[in-house]
């Protein structure tokens, strides 16, 4: 059964629909600003419609502790959380982010866990045509297109939206606010060897990212001084899910509480390293 969350309107009447684990709800959400739309306000639209084409995740609280606390492919190996969580994206030290399972991914979401498995935001795709949606059914092309997502709390709340634009070798992740307004940009700096990105606000680089093996799995994160203040692994999400889906998981730890617009560009650069890289394949850039 697909997990109850905001999903792509089936309708296309607005950007995103409650589904509450059995049937589609009559909440919707469009730019961050939740209404109330019945499914059946159009004709021939039926209550009944299919439900998210997703493969369901592990996401129960002891997935994400295995995740978390795993040693080896399957976890992170986190023994500790830095500080006390404050139960959002902007507030938790540790951040699980899993993508949905899809043997073919036509539009790319997430879901983002604290450390004790609440899901404290979701990650969509969005503004796709349906030619783009065939493209990346049916050719390889994905990594040349632009790819937007919408960062939102579990109330439908948009608290980001992420722009990767159209790239040829190296990728840029527009970050800003819910309004549309540009906090920072990640920027990748190389294409050969351990790729790396700048966090930049400003124009000035207030950070980096940097791959610790040439498959980019693993991140470290680091600020202007080059000190180590956070950590992206990738954790294993068993054979049958890597070899017959697109899904990447990641756990996210922040070593301490960061200011402002560094910590909201660390969480982007988490939340966004999977388009960055992995639009093309499975872990080579």
């Amino acid at each position: 059964m697909t997990t109850p969350n905001w999903y792509p309107d089936p309708t296309g009447r607005h950007h995103f629909r409650y589904w509450d684990g059995a049937v589609w709800s009559d909440h919707v959400s469009d730019n961050g600003v939740a209404t109330v739309d019945p499914v059946m306000a159009s004709p021939g639209t039926a209550t009944t419609a299919a439900a998210p084409a997703i493969v369901d995740i592990g996401t129960a609280p002891a997935d994400v502790a295995r995740q978390v606390s795993g040693t080896g492919w399957s976890g992170a190996g986190v023994t500790g959380a830095a500080f006390a969580g404050g139960g959002t994206v902007f507030t938790e030290p540790i951040l699980v982010v899993n993508q949905k399972a899809k043997i073919v991914e036509i539009t790319s979401q997430y879901a983002v866990f604290d450390g004790q498995g609440r899901q404290v935001a979701s990650v969509n795709e969005v503004g796709q045509s349906a030619a783009k949606k065939v493209l990346r059914a049916l050719t390889s092309i994905d990594q040349f297109l632009t790819h937007r997502f919408e960062i939102t709390e579990p109330s439908g709340n948009v608290l980001l939206r992420l722009t990767r634009p159209a790239k040829m070798f190296k990728s840029t992740i527009v970050v800003a606010d819910g309004a549309g307004s540009e906090i920072g940009r990640i920027v990748q700096e190389n294409v050969f060897g351990k790729i790396r990105f700048d966090l930049q606000t400003g124009g000035a680089t207030v950070g980096a990212i940097k791959a610790e093996n040439w498959r980019a799995w693993n991140f470290r994160i680091e600020d202007a001084a080059g000190t180590e203040i956070a950590r992206i692994t990738k954790t294993w999400e068993g054979l049958a899910k890597q070899m017959f889906t697109t899904a990447d998981n990641y756990v996210v730890q922040l070593h301490h509480q960061l200011p402002q617009p560094l910590l909201t560009l660390v969480v982007a650069s988490a939340l966004s390293v999977d388009t960055a890289l992995k639009q093309d394949s499975r872990g080579l850039n």
